[in-house]
């Protein structure tokens, strides 16, 4: 079941913030850099943010997000975390399913993974998305900028 989060809810923020540490940090080990910034979030930080949280559950758990900004005519993804226990369940693909029929009135989306992140790519080119670019964020580490128009069919 996917619904709607409020991270402002510190309740929830706690929910979201262990989710994240736990997903982001085998993304982490992957690309071989410890400086991503969702493993650096703090409670407040992570209640204060502008972002829009979706959460999958399984029962009452957890099992992952997806946040995004609308920025005029663009979905920008800035999130999307899995509990590792939740591993290739679909969680990642429903959320981006569920997101991108929420949000098709939008002209295109865009997210970004680091460039040695192979699964996250793989997910995300299924999708539809395409990349557009890399840039590097620090020695030796690079983000991959894909984007996807949204008038595109919907690939799962």
């Amino acid at each position: 079941m996917i619904q709607l989060l409020d991270v402002k809810d510190r309740t929830v923020a706690q929910k979201v913030l262990k989710v994240q540490k736990l997903s982001y940090q085998v993304e982490a080990d992957l690309i071989g850099f410890q400086g991503i910034p969702p493993l650096h979030d703090t409670l407040e930080s992570l209640m204060q943010c502008n972002e829009t949280f979706l959460g999958y559950f399984f029962t009452d758990q957890l099992a992952g997000f997806i946040s995004y900004v609308k920025d005029g005519k663009t979905l920008d993804i800035h999130r999307l975390a899995v509990s590792p226990a939740f591993f290739r369940k679909g969680v990642a693909s429903a959320l981006i399913t569920c997101l991108l029929k929420q949000e098709q009135d939008m002209k295109k989306a865009v997210v970004s993974t680091g460039a040695k992140n192979t699964p996250a790519k793989n997910l995300y080119r299924r999708f539809g998305f395409s990349e557009v670019g890399e840039v590097e964020v620090a020695p030796g580490v690079s983000l991959t900028l894909f984007e996807r128009f949204m008038g595109d069919d919907l690939h799962i």
